[in-house]
C-alpha cells in the first residue's frame, strides 16, 4: 500500500479531518483514515455499502496521522512557522521586517530635539512638556476608565451548558524548552483538566536539541491524547515559532495555550467551550485570568502578584466591557482555531507574541473576551530572572508598537478610530510610564519644591502645571487603585502591605525598560528564557486566608520577613 503525502491538499487544514483527501481518489493509492466520534459510524456505513474496499484504506489514530503528516511535511511546517504570517498577510504584520537602524536614527533625532528644548527652555519647551503630560494623562484616564468599568454590575456571562457529545475537540499547545524540572507538575495539572479525554488534543512542542525535557516527558508514560512534537532546528528560536508548529498539527475546533509552570483550574476548558458556543462568531479569543501563587517567595513575587491582580482581574475585564482590544497575556488564551489560522497565528519574530496577536485580531475585526476561570503561575524569584523576563516583555512591547504603527491608516481602518486611540494610549502609555515614570516623578518633585510648578506666572505655565499635577496625582492612584481592587477580588488583602514596595519595584521596571530598548537595537529577536520550577511557596487556587493582616503590620512583616505565607 502506497501513501502519497505530497498529494494531500490544503495542508494543514484538511489533514486534520477524519478523511484526508488525495488528489485522485480513483487512483491505486490508498486512503489513510483517522476517524473520530460519529465519523467511525460513517466509516462503517461506507464500508458496508462497499464504498471503501479493504484494499483501499487503512485506519490509524488522529495523533498517529498527524505525526506521519508532520514527518512528511516537516519543511513546509517549519517554513510556515517561521514566515507564515508574512506570507499570508504581508511583511508589514511581522516584526521580522522592522528597520531597526531607521528606528534608531529616528529615536536619536527625537531625543536630541527633546534635550535641546529642555536645555534652551522657554515657550517651546513648555509646549513640548505640556504635550507629553497630555499624552500621559490620556493614558491614565484610559486605565482609570477600565478599572471603573470593571466595578460595574456586569450582566451574566453568556454561556451554554454543553453535554459531552456537544463539546468540541479542544487542542492545548504547550511550548517547552529546558523544562524537565517542571514536566511532571505540568502534565499532572493538564491531566486534572475536566474535559472528555476523547476530545482532548494536548501537543507538547519541544525543541529538537532539548533531549532532557523530551526524556522527562516520555518517562511519564502519558495518555494517548498527549503528543510530544520536536520542533525542527531553525531561527528564530522563540515560543511563538514553537506554537505555530503545534498549530499546524492542531485537531481541535478550539485551541488554547498554556505555559510550562501553569496550573489551570480544572473546569477552564468547559468554561471556554460554553462561552464560545453562546458568543458571536466575531469573538475570536477568550483570555483566562492569570494569578501568581508563589507570593511567599520574596518582595519581587509579591509585587508581581499585585501587578497580575490589577491587570487580569481589573484592567483587562474593564477593557473588554468597554469593547476595547486587550493585549493578551502569554498563557490561558483560548481561540477559535479557524480564526487563529486565518489571521496568521503567532508572529515567530515577536518576543511578546501574545500582545501582538491580541492587537492583530482587533485589526481584522475580531474581539476578545475575558474567561471567568483562573490559571496560576509562578513569578520569578530572583532579581536576575525577573529582569530577564521583564526585558523580554518590554522589548516585545517595543516591537509591537512599531509593527502596529508603521501603517497608521491601516490601523485606523481595521480597528476603528476610537479603538485604535485607546490601544495606542494603553500600550504606548504603559511603555512610556515604565521608561519615564520615575524620571518625571523626580522632576515633578524638584519643580514643586524648588521651581515654579506650584506658582505659575503665565497662562501657559498654569496649563502645564495643571497637566503635570494631574499626571502626578492620578498616575499613582491609577497604579494603586486597580491593585487594591484586584487583591480584594483575589481575596489576597493580607499582602496589601506590599503595595508600598511598588515604589522601588517601579525603579527596577524603568531599568528593565531602558535595557529592553538597548536589547531591541542590539539583538531584537533574542528570546530571554525564564527559568521555571524555582518557587518554594506555591499556594495554588487559594481563595481565602485565615490570618488577615492590616496594611501597616503587613508591610512590617513583609519587609522584615517575619511572616510565612505558606
Amino acid at each position: 500500500m502506497m501513501l502519497r503525502w505530497e498529494t494531500i491538499h490544503g495542508f494543514p487544514r484538511r489533514s486534520q479531518r477524519a478523511l484526508p483527501p488525495f488528489a485522485d481518489p480513483s487512483a491505486k493509492e490508498a486512503w489513510l483514515l483517522a476517524p473520530e466520534g460519529r465519523r467511525i459510524d460513517e466509516l462503517l456505513t461506507l464500508h458496508r455499502r462497499g464504498a471503501l474496499p479493504r484494499d483501499r484504506f487503512a485506519i490509524t489514530t488522529p495523533a498517529h496521522l498527524a505525526r506521519l503528516v508532520f514527518d512528511a511535511r516537516r519543511d513546509e511546517i517549519t517554513t510556515g512557522a517561521n514566515a507564515g504570517l508574512s506570507r499570508l498577510h504581508g511583511s508589514q504584520f511581522s516584526a521580522c521586517t522592522l528597520n531597526v537602524r531607521r528606528i534608531l536614527a529616528g529615536l536619536v533625532c527625537g531625543l536630541s530635539v527633546f534635550l535641546l528644548l529642555f536645555a534652551v527652555g522657554g515657550v517651546v519647551w513648555l509646549l513640548a512638556s505640556t504635550l507629553v503630560s497630555l499624552f500621559l494623562a490620556a493614558a491614565i484616564v484610559v486605565r482609570l476608565f477600565a478599572a471603573a468599568a470593571s466595578c460595574d454590575e456586569l450582566p451574566a456571562i453568556a454561556k451554554r451548558v454543553m453535554s459531552e457529545a456537544e463539546l468540541p475537540v479542544f487542542t492545548i499547545i504547550v511550548a517547552l524548552y529546558r523544562e524537565a524540572q517542571v514536566a511532571a507538575s505540568l502534565t499532572a495539572a493538564l491531566r486534572r483538566i475536566d474535559y472528555p479525554a476523547s476530545k482532548l488534543d494536548i501537543i507538547m512542542v519541544v525543541e529538537a536539541d532539548d533531549h532532557e525535557t523530551r526524556r522527562a516527558l516520555e518517562a511519564l508514560k502519558l495518555p494517548g491524547y498527549f503528543r510530544i512534537i520536536s520542533a525542527p532546528d531553525g531561527q528564530p528560536r522563540t515560543k511563538p515559532r514553537a506554537l505555530n508548529i503545534g498549530l499546524a498539527l492542531a485537531r481541535g475546533n478550539l485551541t488554547c495555550v498554556f505555559d510550562a509552570e501553569d496550573i489551570p483550574e480544572p473546569g477552564q476548558l468547559r468554561e471556554a467551550a460554553g462561552q464560545f458556543a453562546a458568543l458571536p462568531a466575531r469573538v475570536a479569543c477568550l483570555q483566562g485570568r492569570l494569578a501568581i501563587d508563589n507570593f511567599g517567595d520574596g518582595w519581587l513575587a509579591r509585587c508581581f502578584a499585585l501587578e497580575y491582580a490589577a491587570l487580569f482581574d481589573v484592567v483587562n475585564p474593564g477593557l473588554a466591557s468597554l469593547g476595547a482590544p486587550i493585549p493578551l497575556g502569554g498563557t490561558s488564551n483560548h481561540f477559535r482555531t479557524d480564526i487563529l489560522r486565518a489571521t496568521g497565528g503567532w508572529d515567530a519574530w515577536n518576543v511578546t507574541e501574545d500582545i501582538d496577536l491580541g492587537l492583530r485580531l482587533a485589526r481584522f475585526g475580531y474581539s476578545t473576551g475575558v474567561l471567568d476561570a483562573s490559571t496560576f503561575e509562578e513569578a520569578p524569584v530572583t532579581l536576575r530572572g525577573w529582569m530577564n523576563q521583564r526585558r523580554r516583555w518590554f522589548k516585545g512591547w517595543i516591537q509591537t508598537l512599531f509593527v502596529h504603527t508603521r501603517e497608521p491608516r491601516a490601523e485606523l481602518t481595521g480597528m476603528g478610530r476610537v479603538k485604535a486611540l485607546v490601544t495606542a494610549l494603553h500600550v504606548g502609555g504603559t511603555l512610556a510610564g515604565a521608561m519615564l515614570g520615575p524620571i518625571f516623578a523626580l522632576l515633578f518633585v524638584h519643580d514643586a519644591i524648588f521651581g515654579d510648578m506650584l506658582t505659575p506666572e503665565t497662562p501657559m505655565q498654569l496649563v502645564a502645571s495643571t497637566c503635570w499635577c494631574f499626571v502626578g496625582l492620578t498616575g499613582v492612584f491609577s497604579a494603586f487603585w486597580p491593585a487594591w481592587l484586584g487583591l480584594r477580588r483575589r481575596k489576597l488583602m493580607f499582602i496589601a502591605g506590599a503595595m508600598v514596595l511598588l515604589f522601588p519595584y517601579w525603579l527596577l521596571t524603568t531599568i528593565a525598560a531602558w535595557w529592553a530598548l538597548l536589547d531591541f537595537f542590539r539583538n531584537p529577536y533574542n528570546w530571554l528564557k525564564t527559568e521555571h520550577g524555582l518557587a518554594k511557596s506555591r499556594v495554588t487556587a487559594r481563595t481565602e486566608t485565615t490570618r488577615p493582616m492590616s496594611c501597616l503590620n503587613g508591610l512590617r512583616d513583609l519587609v522584615c520577613g517575619k511572616r510565612s505565607l505558606r
